[in-house]
């Protein structure tokens, strides 16, 4: 199939979606045809990294193309800079109509902004960091769509009343958030089918509080975990030690309690439910590319702005160079770049989605960007066996990690360390073997071979045999920090 003139583009991005939820990815049983589906048509990327495990910073970076300091989004709840381009602002003038629909998290939820000219919102709760008093008084769309539908508001709001996550959560399929953003979509599509456009769209789910309609969906006593699930990761760093600490004597805001093995299932198996959920938004989308007739000259991504630990390794969250959190998974169907599924085998970088789609796009790649565009990839010309990719942490800007517990019983001495320990910048590499080391100059190094211990179970990093791969791969992240400008300190190796 020739390549189309201007091709449409699609992203699909969900909050906190793992890796291992999808059948091309080894999950064979979790609910979701519509994922399954479009895994069959697209390339399936094995190893797509986040540049931070963390939702602003990610998402800054998918949008703009630039690791999240140079973004101005170090940590959450920074507001991405006005002055700085995305992707939208990056199209040339009058080549593509432009919406963003959903989660943003870069900032006024409320205002369209960034290049986008159709902008549908579904947020109210983060209005403190908005940059006008009349912004902070403003109502999202979905508020609206759920008034309109006869809700009550359950929380307080500078503009009134606003529904709280709880109340949302809870609400039947047909008026959920995710399935909204689905309808929502579709619309925009079938609005627009007669001209090129470019459409954002992102859902909060599976984020917390990991309850849906779907929370009953699969059974939690006879749920498959991995093999590190609730275990505590001895030898690996104290941040990643006392996180797990922390997690295994908590009581999630969700309700469940990670202290007992059944509770821990039950938060995972809700979390799964919530995955089924945003298959839903997806299915509503697919269908509606396919009957406006667009579907092999539309560019549709799956992907997420970072995984979600929920029990590996004792931990919940994400803010960890684990591969649950940092590892995601990436569908691309382009009908013209392939046929049927093409499995791409590599390291891949979100640093790289603004080049790649851009030059995908048939537009101009502007200079200063941190990643390469990657199109050659995706066409099967070249492929990524040479590539490395760094995953940072600048530490927690929205809160301490115990405000997402509603009770533990940790030491307060021991969550003063954790709270500390969560505030060190580390800086992770992966190899274009398969090798990861995590760095941070308050703390102790990590080193995984991915290739034969793909749970990250034995820390690698103090053995006496691996000391020249550790020099070897410092030197490769120094080299990153040379080439980007980065500046996080790391401790010397010897």
């Amino acid at each position: 199939m020739s390549r189309p003139e201007r091709p449409n583009l699609v992203f699909i991005l969900p909050d906190r979606q793992r890796r291992d939820t999808v059948a091309c990815y080894g999950n064979d049983w979790i609910q979701v045809p519509h994922l399954n589906r479009l895994a069959e048509e697209s390339l399936v990327f094995d190893h797509c990294y986040v540049t931070q495990a963390v939702c602003c910073p990610s998402r800054a970076s998918i949008m703009s193309g630039l690791y999240p300091i140079d973004a101005g989004v170090p940590v959450n709840r920074h507001n991405l800079p006005s002055n700085l381009p995305t992707i939208a602002e990056m199209l040339s003038p009058g080549d593509y109509h432009t919406g963003y629909i959903g989660k943003w998290h870069l900032g006024d939820e409320v205002a369209a902004q960034h290049g986008f000219e159709e902008w549908v919102c579904c947020f109210d709760h983060w209005w403190a960091d908005y940059s006008s008093d009349e912004l902070r008084r403003g109502l999202s769309d979905y508020h609206h769509f759920l008034v309109d539908s006869g809700f009550e508001p359950d929380a307080n709001h500078p503009g009134g009343r606003m529904f709280s996550d709880k109340f949302r959560a809870e609400l039947p399929v047909e008026y959920h958030m995710a399935s909204w953003i689905g309808e929502r979509a579709a619309e925009f599509i079938e609005r627009n089918a007669e001209r090129p456009f470019v459409l954002y769209l992102s859902s909060k789910e599976p984020h917390p509080p990991f309850t849906s309609p779907y929370d009953h969906l699969y059974d939690p006593a006879t749920l498959p975990v991995d093999e590190t699930f609730r275990t505590h990761p001895e030898g690996h760093s104290l941040f990643n030690r006392i996180r797990s600490e922390f997690w295994m004597q908590a009581v999630h805001d969700g309700g469940f309690d990670l202290s007992t093995d059944m509770g821990s299932r039950q938060m995972l198996s809700n979390y799964y439910g919530c995955v089924s959920l945003v298959d839903g938004m997806v299915g509503r989308t697919l269908g509606a590319i396919d009957d406006a007739g667009l579907r092999d000259n539309t560019i549709v991504v799956f992907t997420s702005d970072h995984g979600e630990m929920v029990g590996t390794h004792g931990h919940v969250e994400m803010r960890s160079p684990y591969e649950e959190s940092s590892r995601v998974p990436l569908l691309v169907r382009a009908p013209w770049l392939h046929e049927g599924q093409r499995r791409v085998g590599g390291n891949f970088s979100q640093i790289d989605f603004v080049p790649t789609l851009l030059e995908l796009l048939g537009q101009n790649v502007p200079e200063g960007l941190a990643g390469t565009s990657r199109a050659d990839v995706w066409r099967g010309e070249a492929d990524l066996g040479d590539n490395d990719v760094v995953i940072q942490h600048n530490g927690v800007g929205d809160r301490d990690l115990t405000s997402a517990a509603s009770s533990h019983t940790m030491s307060a001495e021991r969550v003063r360390q954790l709270n500390l320990m969560n505030m060190a910048p580390w800086r992770s590499v992966v190899t274009f073997d398969r090798w990861k080391l995590t760095l941070c100059a308050a703390d102790q190094g990590e080193l995984f071979d991915l290739d034969t211990d793909p749970g990250e179970i034995t820390n690698l990093f103090d053995r006496s045999e691996h000391r020249d791969r550790v020099r070897w791969m410092t030197a490769r992240l120094r080299l990153w920090q040379e080439q980007v400008g980065d500046t996080a300190p790391l401790p010397g190796v010897i």
